[in-house]
């Protein structure tokens, strides 16, 4: 592992340990050169995932760009970059216990989208508005009528 300080190849593991959910192994490492300090994750690639897009074509799974629309989407919001981690791992998870390899663009987006309203309902109304491609102030209002609609509203008895 070459040392992201002073790019030389010589590091030593001091200490590695387990995610609380066992998918990743933590690392802190030390370079041999400079002395200073650094953190790597390990986790099992598994099957590679090809995701189907909306026209058809097809692109490998990429947790990166994952997490760039979800920070994109929690910027300045209560929400931790480990909680965009472990939606992100969850999210993989899932899609990994599927039969094939390949998942549609979709179905990705439903799996973030039911996590991220949980977490913070104006992150879940950003993402929202790039996944479902709002185009107008209706598109919004009506996602935000149906957020702040009680779920568990009786008939009334008038």
């Amino acid at each position: 592992m070459k040392c992201p300080y002073c790019n030389k190849p010589d590091t030593a593991v001091i200490d590695s340990r387990e995610t609380d959910d066992q998918t990743t192994i933590r690392r802190r490492r030390s370079c041999t050169q400079c002395d200073k300090r650094f953190t790597t994750y390990e986790r099992v690639e598994g099957i590679d995932l090809k995701v189907v897009k909306k026209d058809g074509s097809k692109e490998d799974f990429d947790r990166e760009k994952l997490k760039r629309g979800l920070v994109k989407a929690t910027w300045k919001r209560p929400v931790a970059m480990a909680d965009i981690d472990e939606l992100i791992d969850e999210v993989e998870r899932r899609l990994r216990l599927k039969s094939g390899s390949e998942v549609k663009s979709w179905e990705i987006g439903n799996l973030v989208i039911n996590r991220l309203k949980k977490m913070d309902k104006l992150s879940y109304l950003l993402f929202a508005s790039v996944y479902r491609d709002f185009d107008s102030l209706e598109d919004f209002q009506s996602e935000i009528e149906k957020l702040v609609a009680p779920t568990d509203q009786l008939p009334s008895d008038e």
